[in-house]
């Protein structure tokens, strides 16, 4: 069983179950998909037979990032300046962006999967979770399975979001016909990915989430089966809650979103939700008493936010918080180490019109890690000390970018930002990028086929 030595590390960032912590000059071995040990001067003569020793001198080593939120798909539609928030309302954004989904095909959400999933290895991230709740009938019902096969390739730990529509624009959606389901396919599919991929046991690479996608794009009856069919299979549940919809929510059901999930049973320790920034401090309390989560993107707070997310008052009331990178529509990279060093500096930014202090630097690091973790119901993920997964990447700070910074690596990524890809990423013992490549991977192929599957997509 191959495992590595990570020799000489500068600077390892360890949590044992208390809190972050920086060990200086330590070794840090791995065996299989564990941690073995974190510690100076780890003997070469005793190591496990198949250990590779790497020389990691200089290097600063965290826990893998673990995405909360994204929409894979959206990468195909990116950095387009016919689709630019700024010159169209969200209603024309809308009706221009839901007939380009729709024409996605099998091969797109496949290539677009490979594309996001790649620039997050590139940048830290270890285990992704998607919101994949685009399904165009032409392009069929496996969509899902080809993002485990994407995942596969790449090495990356994956749950996947099962998410769908069901309520039509005739009756208040903005979702085409084309990309609508009903209810009893949307959970039956769901069933089917449970019964086809979901693994629970300790250092799982593939989980599946009952995800459907917002509850004003649809049915009463859809989220509550959706509920049942979860807790049942005892896998977790995942929406859009807080993103400007409760006004809606209140004018069909006489009730904000967050009463109305709860009221439907779409809440609690197995359940987060996507946003949350327009949701009162009352709302956000309701939340932390009911263990329910939320996945805070940044980045998209940027184009389409009408204000910054409360984050201070999320963490002062004792919500889980994890970051999502978002959607390409909403945010053109899957950069989730950028959004640590966003979200950071946006609470800054409007510090002085909050009721709670900003979090520390360190707490934005622990949101993109251990707190992703706990909003995807990981304990084996998110933290760096001896049985958890061996999901790490490390930065070689011997740069000049580092310069006057290298005393505290547990600021480093929310106050000065990493402009760069890592120097290695490991994820479930398995090195997977290093030196600027994909282990066993041709980076140009990969690219020249996500080109062409793009090349058929009309804009």
């Amino acid at each position: 069983m191959t495992g590595y030595l990570l020799k000489n590390c500068a600077a390892v960032i360890v949590d044992e179950g208390n809190g972050p912590s920086v060990r200086r000059n330590v070794d840090l071995l791995t065996k299989g998909p564990a941690i073995q040990a974190i510690r100076e001067n780890l003997s070469q003569n005793a190591l496990p037979e198949g250990t590779i020793v790497q020389d990691a001198s200089g290097w600063f080593v965290y826990p893998g990032l673990v995405n909360t939120h994204h929409h894979f798909f959206q990468c195909f539609v990116r950095n387009r300046a016919d689709l630019d928030w700024t010159k169209l309302s969200v209603i024309e954004w809308l009706d221009r962006i839901y007939p380009i989904f729709s024409r996605l095909t099998e091969d797109c959400f496949y290539h677009s999967s490979v594309t996001a999933m790649a620039e997050m290895i590139k940048h830290g991230c270890t285990t992704a979770f998607d919101h994949q709740y685009c399904f165009p009938r032409h392009a069929g019902k496996r969509l899902i399975d080809r993002q485990f096969e994407a995942a596969e390739l790449l090495g990356m730990r994956f749950h996947a979001g099962r998410g769908g529509n069901t309520l039509p624009k005739s009756e208040g959606s903005t979702i085409p016909d084309a990309m609508l389901e009903t209810t009893d396919e949307f959970i039956a599919d769901c069933a089917r990915l449970i019964d086809s991929y979901h693994d629970a046991s300790p250092f799982s690479m593939r989980q599946v989430v009952v995800a459907p996608c917002q509850p004003v794009n649809c049915y009463r009856e859809t989220f509550v089966e959706s509920v049942a069919l979860a807790r049942d299979r005892r896998v977790q549940l995942h929406t859009h809650v807080g993103e400007g919809e409760s006004p809606v929510i209140e004018a069909r059901h006489g009730m904000r979103t967050v009463d109305y999930c709860a009221e439907l049973g779409f809440a609690g320790p197995d359940t987060f939700y996507a946003h949350c920034w327009e949701l009162t401090h009352d709302e956000l309390r309701k939340m932390a008493a009911s263990g329910t989560g939320v996945s805070h993107c940044p980045e998209p707070v940027y184009l389409v936010g009408a204000e910054v997310t409360d984050i201070p008052a999320m963490q002062a009331f004792g919500l889980r918080i994890g970051l999502g990178c978002d959607g390409a529509a909403s945010n053109d990279n899957s950069n989730l180490m950028h959004c640590i060093h966003s979200a950071y500096m946006l609470q800054c930014l409007t510090a002085s019109t909050r009721a709670h202090a900003v979090p520390a630097p360190l707490d934005f690091l622990r949101y993109a890690t251990s707190g992703g973790a706990s909003l995807l119901g990981r304990t084996d993920i998110g933290r760096l000390a001896p049985g958890m997964a061996a999901d790490l990447f490390a930065i070689d700070t011997r740069r000049m970018d580092y310069v006057g910074t290298r005393h505290d690596p547990l600021s480093l990524i929310a106050k000065v930002g990493i402009g760069m890809p890592t120097d290695l990423t490991m994820i479930n013992g398995r090195i997977v990028w290093q030196g600027g490549e994909f282990t066993g991977l041709d980076e140009a192929a990969l690219f020249a086929a996500a080109e062409a599957a793009l090349a058929t997509v009309e804009f």
